[in-house]
């Protein structure tokens, strides 16, 4: 019996509607579904008030790859977003990246030479560590202690939900000091936002394919199965395969949305990053300023990090040497599945920014359109 479509692709987030758009082009036919009931996954935007409200978290869009910035430009337009959050720590607020602009306000310096000279004397003080044994081994040794307890401690320790001193070195493999007053906080030549938010870029994806939601695959797999000749798995790798070697571990976050319907500009920048450890949350988004808002009111989210359980997203990755191990056996039986594709950062359990993402999902349906 002939399947009625050609893909069926489990997940509506960008990984999934790239696929789809690529297959389509080509004529295929696509089923796309997901569980959740809108697409987009985690760059899925809420209009409040007229502003685009990023609900899962700040999304903004860099590369240096021009092929994959004229690949979105050709389906939406994009503003001129710059990303330059801030950081707060002891009623004081910081620039970011670490900057000319930091490092005068941590200690006076005014130019690059002062700064380096500066950090050099903040790094002299740990020259003893020789191979960093953990994070805080690692940063203390890389940038001293002023930058290390006043912006980087206690917002990694809340995002990974463990002491400094309980992380691996790896996490930080280098800190970007840059000698100019720029906060621009990319380096990538390309940024900024969909106008209108990113749901404009999924729909332009999804267009021509069949999309479900509200569906989902596990409760439904064999009769889903049977649809398509191919499927495409964009979600926990661990979780197709029934968990047969053990569960990998996330980190997830909660996101506390509040409407402030008498304030017109809560904080006067997108993010503002929190970096002490006894604040809950590691940073407030005001959605309005990603697309230069001017309403009478806005609109903020607290994010908070989270313990990783069944029913929470997986946002981050665990990746240390356990994990990967794991992941290493689920992918040996992913690259063994007949019919079957796997893509996207829950299939292949790494964090991924959303051109590296979009770049994988072309290169996987060439791969794929190109075998047949």
């Amino acid at each position: 019996m002939k399947a009625t479509y050609d893909y069926l692709i489990v997940g509506a987030g960008l990984f999934g509607a790239v696929f789809a758009h690529e297959a389509t082009r080509r004529g295929k036919r696509c089923l796309v579904i997901d569980k959740r009931q809108h697409t987009g996954g985690n760059i899925y935007c809420k209009e409040v008030n007229g502003i685009q409200v990023h609900y899962y978290g700040a999304h903004i869009f860099h590369t240096d790859n021009r092929r994959v910035w004229d690949y979105v430009n050709r389906l939406v337009e994009f503003n001129r977003f710059t990303n330059s959050p801030l950081a707060s720590y002891g009623g004081k607020l910081y620039n970011l990246p670490f900057n000319m602009n930091t490092f005068y306000q941590l200690w006076g310096v005014r130019t690059p030479a002062e700064a380096r000279a500066r950090i050099e004397e903040e790094r002299a003080r740990y020259a003893h560590i020789g191979e960093p044994a953990n994070l805080e081994e690692q940063a203390l040794k890389l940038g001293g202690r002023d930058i290390y307890e006043r912006l980087i401690k206690g917002y990694t320790e809340k995002q990974w939900g463990r002491a400094a001193t309980e992380l691996p070195a790896f996490i930080i493999r280098r800190l970007p000091f840059r000698f100019t007053f720029d906060n621009n906080y990319f380096n990538d030549r390309y940024q900024g936002i969909p106008e209108g938010g990113y749901n404009r870029l999924i729909d332009a994806l999804l267009e021509g394919s069949e999309v479900r939601l509200g569906t989902d695959y596990f409760a439904h797999r064999e009769e889903l199965d049977r649809l398509a000749d191919t499927t495409l798995f964009t979600g926990c790798i661990d979780e197709y395969f029934e968990y047969c070697f053990g569960r990998l571990e996330y980190r997830s976050l909660r996101f506390d949305h509040r409407v402030l319907e008498d304030t017109d500009n809560f904080q006067g920048n997108a993010v503002v990053n929190y970096t002490e450890r006894e604040v809950p949350y590691t940073r407030i988004i005001e959605h309005k300023h990603f697309a230069f808002g001017t309403q009478p009111s806005t609109v903020i989210t607290y994010e908070y990090p989270d313990d990783f359980a069944p029913g929470k997203e997986p946002y981050y990755p665990v990746n240390d040497a356990r994990n990967s191990a794991l992941y290493e056996r689920y992918r040996t039986l992913a690259d063994n599945c007949v019919d079957v594709l796997f893509g996207g950062r829950l299939a292949q359990y790494t964090y991924a920014d959303m051109d590296d993402t979009i770049e994988a999902a072309l290169q996987l349906v060439d791969r794929e359109l190109d075998r047949k």
